[in-house]
């Protein structure tokens, strides 16, 4: 019924098929101009996450601008007066433009013990290292021993200085309430650009300055502008670099004009129609997704190649017939393997949707739609080409025997003992390389080291304090009242003003004590770098007290006396004494060798259990190292999950297909173990799974089982005629055995360009999922035909 459906309605006329196509190109095509990128850190969160919602309520209680971090290292000494012209040249460039909310540098910290005047004087007009009339040696040795400036804004050795940008936020962001699905989409293009523009504005400020010293620009908003810029030349250079790729193959397997036109037409039909789709869906492509065009490019070569070297074999098997008569073999021969690779594929690519990472599902859904679009226009575009083809013009190559195909036929033949001795160590192999995989968030190492990404990073790590930020959030019982004590000190000159605020009797000695332990143990950890909390604070104001601890009161009084100016900047971010709550802010040193994130969480929520007795509801750990970490458990546990799904679900399709259970599991073995022996020399080199490795196993079973249904489905065709499973063999290796060759190492070439990408992750994807097709192959030509000569699965040779 189907066979004759589309033999009456596509293949009979070619010409209403290829107008209809053109329509369907020149529309999506049209819907194309909507696609869209995104690089946002939204895009590597899990949907939902109560830890990001409680991070947005923490970062809006303490205050928390959008920022950029300038690091500076001057050629000459920090405080000379060229670097410190420099340095407020450089400020005020900054400043000056239009988007910058405010820079704060070395030159903007109070110097509170750069005199011998009073402290409340000191506090209520300090002065900075840009002041005159200020000593910047003594000035420069105060910021460099302060508990709450020192790897913060000056690295230990005094050579290396922080310059914090912040941000204006975006008026269009203020205003996004009551706006609809499509302008809060639009807003955010906008806001996209403008942070794009900002970045090319800031880096040429900095290239100005470049023969003063070394100036490197980090932080989130440049981060995600220049992950925008590797998408995009990511999209690019995989695209142009597989299609490249695709008909040098083309030219080397059929050295034939129109076998390169034809095949490649159908790859642009896909991508076009697809990335039109995304347009008109709304669907973003992320780092996750960025390699989208270069799987469908070589997802549908790898069908083309199918149907193009089935109809060749036909055409030299049957001189006689006319082309539609090839053409409709070949579909008809073609249709049911080719449909059950797609469907197989298909399995795999929607695991991807257990993930609860939205950039991932959607990567899932994309591949799905891809794949559908890819095997429409191969039984449409390519019958209407060859249609269109007179068939004097179709020349068919002597055939030479694949050395390839003919020696691992061999192989099969006369090494079966040795095949399952390999596949046996192959096995164990993975199995022990499998126990030592684990998941890990290194997002310094994600970077080249060449990239600006990196070295910012790698500087900010090592000179001021670490990258990823996490927040202990310390909460207090019920709010208790303490009775002023009679404490001699330097503030009771500060005026016997009746204090109607109760803001003063909130620093108890519990509370403080609690502050003052949690940050010395978190300062202790090897992992973390720079630690500010009100401890930092108060050890400041202990200095200035010439070295005699403040009483609880004294720090009461501190607090109501102090300029807003300084108590908005120094104590509000660590303090919020209306929730009853202290933060302590930390950052892990991300390019620390043998850092465990997951590891250092748990240790830290066990610790604060164990060791200073806090229950669950006394606390809460918050920050960008929580929510990646969710992430990567996430995943980890999805997608082992789901591998158990996609396996089952691709031998249940075997099975249905095939009708034996023995063919089904001689037909899944090969894919799994080639699956599984990736995942295993990845654990035993050591690298951690990240967002993208860690789909390599499901992906490369669904796309290698492909090769499986081929050789499986033309086995049992050629068996029913030959009835000798060693001739069977010779049979299907020289000729479905070439098109697994060809389609396969088209494949692990196309994965292969991947290697170009500027992010490690896409990296790794890419070799390891090329090395796996790899083995797939060789395993499905060596070890499937053992184990269809052993078992025999079509009965006996007649």
């Amino acid at each position: 019924m189907i066979a004759q459906f589309y033999q009456n309605v596509i293949l009979k006329n070619p010409k209403a098929i290829f107008v209809l196509l053109i329509i369907t190109i020149l529309s999506f095509g049209y819907y194309s101009k909507n696609f869209r990128l995104d690089a946002s850190s939204e895009t590597l969160l899990i949907e939902g996450d109560p830890d990001l919602a409680y991070l947005k309520e923490v970062s809006e209680r303490y205050g928390s601008k959008e920022f950029l971090i300038l690091t500076y290292s001057p050629n000459e000494g920090m405080v000379t007066d060229s670097s410190i012209n420099n340095l407020l040249s450089l400020k005020y460039k900054i400043q000056s433009l239009d988007w910058v909310h405010s820079v704060i540098t070395l030159l903007d910290i109070p110097l509170l013990n750069n005199s011998d005047a009073p402290l409340q004087e000191r506090l209520e007009s300090f002065k900075t290292l840009k002041d005159e009339d200020v000593d910047r040696n003594r000035g420069f040795k105060e910021i460099l021993n302060s508990p709450v400036f020192r790897n913060f804004v000056i690295s230990e050795d005094g050579k290396t200085s922080g310059i914090i940008v912040n941000i204006k936020q975006s008026q269009k962001l203020k205003d996004i309430e009551n706006k609809s699905k499509k302008e809060l989409e639009l807003i955010k293009d906008q806001v996209k650009k403008q942070n794009h523009q900002n970045i090319l504005e800031i880096r040429q400020v900095i290239q100005s300055y470049g023969d003063v010293g070394k100036i490197y620009l980090g932080g989130i908003p440049m981060i995600a502008d220049d992950m925008m810029t590797f998408i995009k030349s990511d999209i690019i250079v995989f695209g142009l670099g597989v299609l490249l790729f695709i008909i040098v193959t083309l030219w080397f397997v059929f050295r034939n004009l129109l076998w390169i036109v034809v095949p490649i037409s159908s790859c642009i039909f896909s991508v076009i129609i697809m990335m039109g789709l995304l347009g008109l869906l709304g669907w973003k492509v992320t780092v996750i997704s960025s390699n989208f065009i270069a799987l469908m490019l070589i997802l549908t070569m790898a069908m083309n190649i199918h149907m193009s070297t089935r109809f060749l074999q036909l055409k030299k098997d049957f001189p006689s017939k006319n082309n539609f008569e090839i053409i409709s073999l070949t579909t008809s021969k073609m249709f049911w393997p080719i449909l059950y690779t797609v469907l197989t594929t298909i399995f795999a690519f929607l695991s991807l949707i257990f993930s609860e990472i939205k950039p991932i599902i959607d990567f899932g859904w994309m591949m799905t739609f891809g794949l559908i679009t890819s095997f429409i226009i191969t039984f449409t575009l390519l019958p209407t080409f060859l249609n269109f083809a007179p068939t004097n013009n179709i020349t068919v190559k002597k055939e030479q025997k694949s050395k390839i195909t003919n020696l691992l036929g061999l192989i099969s033949l006369n090494n079966k003992n040795s095949i399952f001795l390999v596949s046996g160590i192959v096995i164990v192999f993975s199995i022990v390389g499998i126990s030592k995989l684990e998941v890990e968030n290194s997002f310094i190492n994600y970077f080249d080291k060449n990239t600006e990404i990196y070295k910012g990073m790698k500087l900010i790590d090592e000179k001021l304090g670490g990258t990823t930020p996490l927040e202990v959030i310390i909460k207090f019982p019920k709010k208790e009242k303490v009775k002023k004590s009679e404490e001699d000190d330097e503030f009771d000159d500060w005026g016997d003003e009746e204090d109607t605020n109760d803001e003063k009797y909130w620093f108890t000695k519990d509370k403080i004590d609690l502050i003052i332990s949690v940050h010395n143990y978190l300062d202790g950890l090897p992992e973390i770098g720079k630690v500010l909390s009100f401890s930092s604070i108060i050890e400041v104001a202990t200095q200035l007290n010439n070295n005699k601890p403040l009483g609880t009161l004294e720090m009461g009084v501190l607090y109501s006396k102090i300029p807003e100016s300084i108590k908005t900047e120094i104590i509000d971010p660590y303090l919020s004494i209306k929730d009853n709550e202290a933060r302590i802010s930390l950052r892990i040193i991300d390019s620390q060798e043998d850092l465990r994130r997951n590891d250092l969480i748990n240790k830290i929520n066990f610790d604060l259990k164990d060791k200073f007795g806090l229950e669950e509801k006394d606390y809460k750990l918050a920050g960008v190292l929580i929510l990646f970490n969710n992430l990567l458990q996430s995943l980890f546990k999805s997608q082992i999950l789901t591998l158990g799904l996609v396996m089952i679900g691709i031998f249940s399709m075997f099975i249905i297909l095939f009708k034996n259970i023995k063919l089904s599991l001689i037909g899944v073995v090969p894919n799994f173990i080639a699956a599984f022996f990736i995942l295993g020399i990845i654990g035993m080199l050591g690298i951690p799974l990240d967002m993208m490795t860690i789909t390599i196993a499901a992906i490369t079973i669904g796309i290698a089982v492909d090769n499986s249904i081929h050789y499986i489905y033309r086995f049992k065709e050629e068996f029913n005629k030959i009835k000798d499973y060693n001739k069977t063999l010779k049979t299907c290796h020289s000729t479905v055995g070439v098109a697994i060759v060809n389609t396969s190492i088209t494949i692990v070439f196309g994965f292969s360009i991947l290697v170009l990408s500027k992010f490690i992750p896409t990296i790794y994807f890419g070799v390891f999922t090329g090395l796996a097709m790899l083995l797939a192959m060789i395993s499905v030509l060596t070890l499937l035909p053992a184990l269809i000569l052993i078992i025999k699965p079509f009965g006996k040779s007649s």
